[in-house]
């Protein structure tokens, strides 16, 4: 199930340089609006209903967590950013950019500022030609037709013509050059919420802690000393268990995987929790495991301080982690800052996001999103 909205935008631009226009609107919309996950191919179309010169037309699709007018009202701040003044006079009109919401999801919407699907699209070559680009699984939900039947079905016989291939912001990142990145952090740093992000938006597989299903967990944080040892060894058995069956199932040559931990968390959870002589005997079990996991191609470490881990943690609502105290989250990152410095044959990335919130900011994403490109270069 996607957590984040797909979106279709077209874009035109038929006033100056009309390439430049074109390229510096979808940048602007990965930097503003949502993450740019793929573009069509440029297209050159006569103006459509006025005489003008021929217009450049391009579709996007978007990733968002905002809402379909959130949306429109952004795109508008770039048209407008561009250079664009929207004039209230009847007809068509030469312009430096238009940018049309023209697909919500699977999403009927009709209100007074927005109708999704737009209501045109099916009469217009200049949308649905780059639409098809995009080679997305979508219905239109009023028409039920797919791209490829509106095209054959549309009565615009206008020329719209390829001038040449568009560069996808998402493409300067190339990720899957690492087949197998896992993201750690402490409790409530946000590493899962940012693997599905990842995963959605470049298309990898992901390997999710089940830390929710460990019966152990409610009881470790009522009473420490008794269920530590057996809460560090069912999630010991646990993470070798579902990290070799998933990743058994990819193809670690071919596959970009994420996952949201490194079987190495064990250990550093298991020294601040455990006895001395049970942690002995603990390390023992999991050297001979750890020899047998594959290691991650890039190990990141999401660094955040404590009084925000703790409002993440309250914000969160997990009625066991309600209790988690500040000296406990400090020993947990000291632990994985202590392993990252050992750690002579690991790829690693550490990101300080205490000041970033990339479930709520766009920008904050794009941040993570830069760093891990500069380490790629």
């Amino acid at each position: 199930m996607k957590s984040q909205h797909q979106v279709v935008l077209s874009i035109g631009s038929n006033q100056g340089n009309r390439l430049a226009n074109i390229e510096s609107c979808i940048a602007l919309i990965h930097q503003e609006v949502g993450t740019v996950i793929e573009v069509s191919k440029l297209y050159e179309t006569p103006a459509w209903g006025f005489e003008s010169d021929a217009f450049y037309n391009c579709a996007l699709l978007l990733h968002s967590n905002l809402s379909a007018q959130k949306i429109l009202n952004q795109v508008l701040k770039v048209e407008k950013q561009l250079g664009r003044i929207r004039l209230n006079q009847e007809g068509y009109q030469s312009r430096i950019i238009d940018i049309d919401l023209i697909v919500f999801d699977n999403e009927i919407i009709e209100s007074e500022k927005l109708t999704i699907p737009h209501p045109l699209m099916q009469n217009r070559n200049f949308v649905l030609l780059p639409m098809r680009d995009l080679k997305l699984d979508w219905k239109h939900p009023v028409l039920h037709k797919t791209i490829n039947e509106l095209i054959a079905s549309t009565p615009d016989d206008s020329s719209c013509t390829v001038v040449q291939d568009l560069k996808s912001p998402l493409r300067e990142i190339p990720l899957e050059n690492y087949n197998y990145i896992a993201f750690e952090g402490n409790i409530g740093a946000g590493k899962t919420t940012l693997v599905h992000k990842i995963a959605e938006d470049f298309n990898a597989k992901t390997v999710l802690e089940r830390f929710a299903d460990n019966p152990f967990l409610p009881k470790f944080y009522k009473d420490q000393n008794r269920y530590a040892f057996p809460l560090e060894m069912s999630f010991l058995a646990d993470r070798y268990q579902q990290l070799s069956d998933d990743l058994a199932q990819f193809d670690l040559f071919k596959d970009f995987i994420v996952a949201d931990y490194h079987i190495f968390k064990s250990l550093i959870f298991a020294k601040i929790t455990l006895q001395e002589d049970e942690y002995r005997l603990y390390r023992n079990l999991f050297d001979i495991i750890y020899k047998e996991m594959p290691k991650p191609d890039l190990y990141i470490y999401l660094y955040q301080n404590t009084g925000r881990l703790l409002e993440n943690i309250k914000k969160r609502g997990r009625a066991y982690e309600q209790n988690i105290e500040g000296d406990y989250l400090d020993k947990i990152n000291n632990g994985y800052l202590e392993y990252i410095k050992s750690q002579t044959d690991l790829n690693v990335l550490i990101i300080d996001v205490s000041n970033r919130d990339f479930v709520k900011n766009h920008e904050d994403y794009l941040f993570i999103l830069n760093e891990i490109q500069k380490k790629l270069n």
